[in-house]
């Protein structure tokens, strides 16, 4: 990256430069936060380090002039610390990305903000904050459970320990696993649980149901009974996997993830788009290469108007 910045990097380079730039919003802004920083080291350098620089290459050379012949590189001492700069920065940056932690005590909270994060907890077990998503859990689990809270949607890979079971406290849910993957939403007032592999407990007061690979259950409340049903899709895993995939999916469920995933406001304007089945795969898309296989596909058009995106 440095040398890309400083005009120095091969045609080769470039190029990888350019699709790494191109292959993620996240690449794409970071890459945005350290051109400033290196637009501002080469100011700083020009205006300070230059004149040092220039002072002790003229007595380096008066120092070796009686001296046998030497070849000579000049080295332009600010790029290096332009790189140094944008190094120590890039690292401070993935560092407060991955690490939006606060301690409290023995307590850490985990907030993800605008940026989808992953932490591994004390007993290594591995969870995937989306965007906004907090959770919070002891510095050191006690001996007997490991208890969590969580506000927003996660997707936990717990390892497995028998004796000592993993408890998430989601609003008036908890959800109890041995050792299991599997995604939690956890709204004001919805929870919605979704098991990729093992077994998981849903806990409502007195109410325990047991889902297993392929089943979820959504909770609206404490009047309306807790019921289990087949997951029909692989949506609720985009944020893990960057990867949107539909079968036999309704076009408005895709909508609410791209929503999301986008921070956009799509809007399904013709009543007969909603329930249109998509069976399509979208990896690491820009939201104009998908909306373009959409309007091929359901034959529909896209107009932005303002902040919205109509779907007509």
């Amino acid at each position: 990256m440095a040398k890309y910045l400083a005009g120095e990097a091969s045609p080769a380079e470039v190029t990888e430069m350019l699709l790494w730039i191109d292959s993620s919003e996240e690449n794409r802004n970071s890459f945005e936060q350290l051109s400033v920083i290196w637009n501002e080291s080469n100011v700083a350098g020009y205006n300070s380090i230059a004149v040092n620089e220039n002072a002790a290459w003229d007595k380096f050379l008066h120092s070796i002039q009686s001296s046998a012949p030497v070849h000579i590189i000049r080295f332009h001492w600010w790029k290096l610390v332009a790189a140094m700069i944008i190094i120590i920065a890039g690292a401070s940056i993935v560092y407060l990305i991955n690490n939006a932690k606060s301690r409290s005590g023995e307590e850490i909270v985990v907030n993800a903000f605008n940026q989808v994060i992953t932490d591994t907890l004390p007993d290594k077990s591995v969870i995937t904050l989306n965007k906004q998503a907090e959770l919070s859990y002891p510095a050191v689990f006690n001996k007997k459970q490991r208890n969590v809270r969580l506000k927003g949607e996660a997707f936990f890979d717990i390892r497995a320990d028998k004796n000592k079971p993993f408890i998430i406290d989601a609003g008036n849910v908890k959800v109890k696993v041995v050792g299991t993957s599997f995604n939690i939403k956890a709204g004001d007032s919805t929870v919605e649980v979704i098991v990729r592999s093992g077994i998981v407990k849903v806990i409502r007061g007195e109410e325990i149901i047991a889902l297993k690979k392929g089943e979820q259950t959504t909770i609206a409340g404490n009047a309306a009974p807790m019921e289990k049903n087949n997951s029909t899709d692989q949506l609720f895993n985009y944020y893990v996997s960057n990867t949107f995939v539909c079968d036999n999916t309704p076009l408005w469920k895709l909508v609410d993830k791209l929503n999301e995933a986008y921070s956009t406001n799509i809007i399904i304007e013709r009543k007969a788009l909603r329930n249109m089945p998509l069976n399509v795969t979208f990896k690491n898309e820009s939201l104009d290469t998908i909306f373009e296989v959409l309007s091929q596909t359901l034959l529909l058009k896209v107009i932005k108007k303002g902040d919205d995106i109509i779907l007509q």
